[in-house]
């Protein structure tokens, strides 16, 4: 199986992260941000990842964005030479008035696209410059190259919600083991 637990405990967070890539879709989230939780949960759901996360700290921004690169660095170490997965997984999720798209590739590059169409400065409990940055925090710890969009909606949450469950279908693509890969890295190169 493939699983693992980050710690990251710095003045200004304490937060653990408990990930299984071959899970059942099973959230545990407690971050004292209800957006963050629900967004989080969201995408345990979706990508099928089993996935814990308890974090305390004083600002949201801090809590926010270690949340994102402990849970990177989590992704990253669970598929440790990311031998046999399918690498590449993309996703188009529609959420009431929105549809969003998400295309990764986990090939241990990382870089990040958003085209959010976001307009407000707050979702529910969370700034939407911190839910941007913690999808960047998220791509640079998973080594990951994300471009996520929504193609358009009108509701803020709705938007948001189906970009982080697109990316989370994309995600399940991905991580999956391709049985012909007979194990081999996914790169003509011979490793990522």
């Amino acid at each position: 199986m493939r699983t693992t637990r980050v710690e990251r405990k710095t003045t200004e967070v304490d937060i653990v992260v408990e990930l299984n890539v071959d899970g059942r879709g099973k959230g545990n989230v407690k971050t004292g941000i209800k957006f963050l939780d629900h967004l989080l949960t969201s995408l345990s759901k979706h990508s099928l990842f089993d996935l814990t996360v308890k974090a305390k700290g004083a600002l949201k921004h801090h809590v926010s964005e270690d949340v994102a690169l402990a849970l990177g660095k989590a992704l990253n170490q669970a598929l440790a030479d990311k031998k046999g997965i399918k690498r590449f997984g993309s996703a188009f999720v529609s959420m009431d008035d929105s549809l969003a798209r998400a295309v990764l590739d986990l090939g241990g590059r990382p870089y990040s696209n958003f085209d959010l169409k976001l307009g407000r400065v707050k979702i529910e409990d969370m700034k939407t410059e911190d839910i941007v940055h913690f999808l960047v925090s998220f791509a640079q710890t998973s080594k990951l190259n994300l471009h996520l969009a929504v193609l358009y909606g009108t509701n803020e949450h709705h938007k948001i919600e189906a970009a982080i469950k697109a990316l989370a279908v994309a995600l399940r693509e991905a991580v999956t083991i391709e049985p012909r890969m007979a194990g081999d890295v996914p790169s003509a190169k011979g490793m990522l």
